[in-house]
């Protein structure tokens, strides 16, 4: 019987039923990719993370109940807390190397972990496709621009809580849909929607921010903001453009903790 610690993370948050929630399973060695998935699909998250100790930092990996994906913010944090409050690591900063964005660096100042993540660039398109705003239930957008999301930039704060789309007929877009816009206290705010995913709408999508920081850096001038993800959950984020990586703070608190059991 093989014996695997479970944390369920509440991420971006400094409490409870807040942020985002992640799974994470510390590993002494990784197992076939075929249980990790269903072990993703058990916990039943948006995202599981997995790592393993190396003798550098950790080797991390996340998994929807779908498949494994490219890059997490969330999970992320939530490993990072993981390994800051939990494995008695006495670090400030965690080394995570991943199979598909190279290194990625967390750092812990008190309660708040920063994320060290690529900024994605991202481009206007002149003649969004009308399933977009129909799908939004919107008639248009102060601007739309694509990578590998579509951004939807709309007036206000007012705009972006307001929106009750249409998730599921998303799915011919081909993308997940941010959708931002100027915050009334923070310097901007956004919501994210999945098409296809088995969590509708992301509470707090730490990745989402390596477009948006860039982003709004432009628009507003300054490289240091203050965000917030305007779902249900909510949550908050500091946040910096620095070069051609962005800098992503926020909170972590645990909800659950226990063990996993797998028959060999």
């Amino acid at each position: 019987m093989q014996k695997i610690e479970f944390y369920l993370i509440d991420a971006f948050s400094d409490r409870a039923f807040g942020g985002n929630p992640a799974a994470v399973c510390p590993l002494e060695d990784w197992l076939p990719d075929e249980t990790l998935l269903k072990m993703a699909q058990q916990h039943n998250q948006s995202e599981t993370a997995f790592f393993v100790r190396t003798d550098t930092g950790f080797e991390l990996r996340w998994f929807t109940t779908q498949h494994e994906i490219n890059l997490c913010g969330h999970a992320t944090l939530a490993s990072a807390h993981v390994i800051f409050e939990y494995l008695d690591y006495p670090q400030t900063e965690i080394v995570f190397s991943t199979r598909f964005v190279g290194d990625l660096t967390v750092t812990r100042q008190g309660d708040w972990l920063t994320l060290n993540f690529p900024a994605w660039g991202c481009e206007a398109v002149d003649n969004p496709p009308e399933l977009l705003f129909s799908t939004l239930g919107i008639a248009g957008a102060k601007e739309v621009r694509a990578g590998r999301d579509y951004m939807v930039v709309l007036e206000n704060q007012q705009q972006v809580e307001a929106l009750t789309p249409d998730i599921n007929a998303m799915m011919p877009l081909g993308k997940m849909v941010c959708v931002t816009a100027p915050g009334d206290k923070d310097d901007f705010v956004s919501r994210f929607f999945c098409p296809g995913e088995g969590v509708a709408e992301d509470p707090v999508t730490g990745s989402a921010h390596s477009m948006l920081i860039p982003y709004w850096s432009e628009k507003l001038g300054k490289t240091r903001m203050q965000a917030r993800q305007v779902s249900a959950r909510g949550g908050d984020l500091r946040c910096e453009l620095k070069g051609d990586r962005v800098l992503i703070g926020g909170q972590a608190t645990l909800y659950l903790k226990g063990t996993v059991f797998l028959r060999k």
